[in-house]
């Protein structure tokens, strides 16, 4: 009875481990789900000039997960309810970041996107995408760098600190 513990305990430890360490590539995951999407919506705003929330419908459709949630409701917001551009992409972002493994800073960048979404002409827009992309590529390293240095190492924290339970219960 006392190995079944021992193992549910190393298990369970080990399972949280392992947890923590997939959100940390989680996160590099979305970042670079947001650039292929800011890079899409380049594409868009530069050559087929359609309105904003057609814009991000097309663009939506070629991504998966919850960044399409989010880039959908955004679309839906423009259209149904009376919320600026500015408003739309805020209540989008938030809903968003409530499901998600991306920090603050990361949702500070989409922010301050949003900022300035759908208010100038095509090339000063694409200007504010560039920038955005930039700031994302910057806080995708920062993931990168955060996930070598502590993916591993939290799971094998997991896994040794499941053992040191079972040793001091023994």
């Amino acid at each position: 009875m006392r190995w079944i513990g021992a193992l549910i305990i190393i298990f369970s430890t080990s399972w949280l481990g392992f947890y923590f360490a997939g959100r940390l590539s989680e996160r590099t995951k979305e970042l670079r789900g947001w650039k292929l999407a800011l890079q899409s919506l380049e594409a868009e705003v530069m050559y087929s000039q359609l309105p904003l929330q057609e814009a991000f419908r097309r663009i939506s459709s070629q991504l998966k997960g919850p960044i399409n949630s989010c880039l959908q409701d955004f679309a839906i917001q423009l259209e149904t309810s009376a919320f600026s551009a500015k408003e739309a992409w805020e209540n989008s972002l938030m809903k968003y970041a409530k499901t998600v493994s991306i920090k603050e800073s990361d949702i500070q960048v989409l922010l301050q996107f949003g900022e300035t979404i759908g208010m100038h002409d095509k090339y000063s827009q694409q200007k504010q995408i560039i920038l955005a992309l930039k700031h994302l590529e910057r806080e995708e390293q920062e993931a990168i760098d955060s996930q070598g240095s502590y993916e591993r190492m939290s799971k094998m924290l997991g896994v040794l600190s499941g053992i040191l339970i079972v040793i001091l219960l023994l």
